[in-house]
């Protein structure tokens, strides 16, 4: 019975992983094996997929593409581990009047699909002059109610004894926050901003709906720029899918420890 599920298993993760691999493999590729794909390995090994895509040009900006895809990304993740946590912790520990109607509409914003808003935010970004600035893609992106409802919990399941013994020592309800609390909350976090910045990273609806100017896209919308109407570089969206891909596999290896970490200890009580 062991061996049959070792064998599901294996047979699971390379369900996954093949995508990937043949995702590496085409992207070495000339365009005319791509499009006539004898076997999954290159005949002939190319790395003009990369030289393309990686040379400067107006038309199709990499390097640009790359950099507001960090600097949004990683923004971000900065605001909401910080407006969340704050907000988590005023309603659980601060127990402010109306905490528990505030979370209730933060987790019934979840249940709303974000295309709704698509327009509303258009327009409020408009007023502002935000459109086509890095601003149009942080700001809103920091609104969402899953951070706050996810650390929330998390919070209620931490037993809050060291807090109170930080608090008969003196520490303010600020100091218990920086130097207990978040210390305390460090897996969840580091969940939270992992799954933060993969999913603003891959969003490709709010840059291609908010931004105007091709040196301000990121990579998602970036990528989607090499299919056109009746041709498609495959070779060059391939190699940019897998440049693209890097920086998300970095970030889940530095932090897997801690999501790890987070699933285990999500039951803890007093």
């Amino acid at each position: 019975m062991k061996k049959l599920l070792w064998v599901v298993m294996l047979l699971v993760a390379f369900a996954f992983i093949f995508p990937i691999v043949m995702m590496f493999f085409t992207s070495f590729k000339a365009e005319g094996e791509v499009l006539n794909p004898a076997s999954v390995v290159p005949k002939l090994w190319t790395s003009e997929n990369y030289r393309n895509v990686l040379e400067w040009s107006e038309e199709a900006p990499f390097g640009r593409w790359l950099l507001n895809s960090v600097f949004v990304s990683s923004s971000v993740t900065l605001l909401v581990l910080t407006l969340s946590s704050m907000a988590a912790f005023a309603i659980t520990r601060l127990k402010v009047k109306g905490g528990g109607a505030f979370l209730g509409a933060v987790v019934f914003s979840m249940m709303v699909p974000g295309q709704l808003f698509l327009v509303p935010v258009y327009f409020i970004l408009s007023k502002l002059h935000w459109l086509d600035t890095p601003a149009a893609l942080i700001v809103p992106a920091t609104a969402g109610g899953f951070g706050v409802f996810m650390l929330s919990q998390f919070m209620r399941a931490v037993p809050s004894a060291v807090e109170e013994a930080a608090l008969i020592d003196g520490c303010s309800p600020a100091q218990v926050f920086i130097n207990v609390t978040l210390p305390l909350c460090a897996p969840a976090l580091a969940t939270l901003g992992v799954l933060t910045f993969i999913g603003s990273w891959n969003d490709y609806v709010s840059p291609l709906v908010y931004m105007d100017s091709v040196r301000n896209y990121t990579l998602p919308v970036g990528i989607a720029m090499y299919q056109a109407s009746y041709y498609t570089e495959y070779g060059r969206t391939l190699a940019t899918s897998v440049l693209a891909s890097i920086p998300l596999l970095i970030v889940f290896l530095v932090f897997q420890k801690q999501i790890v970490e987070s699933m285990a200890s999500s039951g803890l009580k007093d």
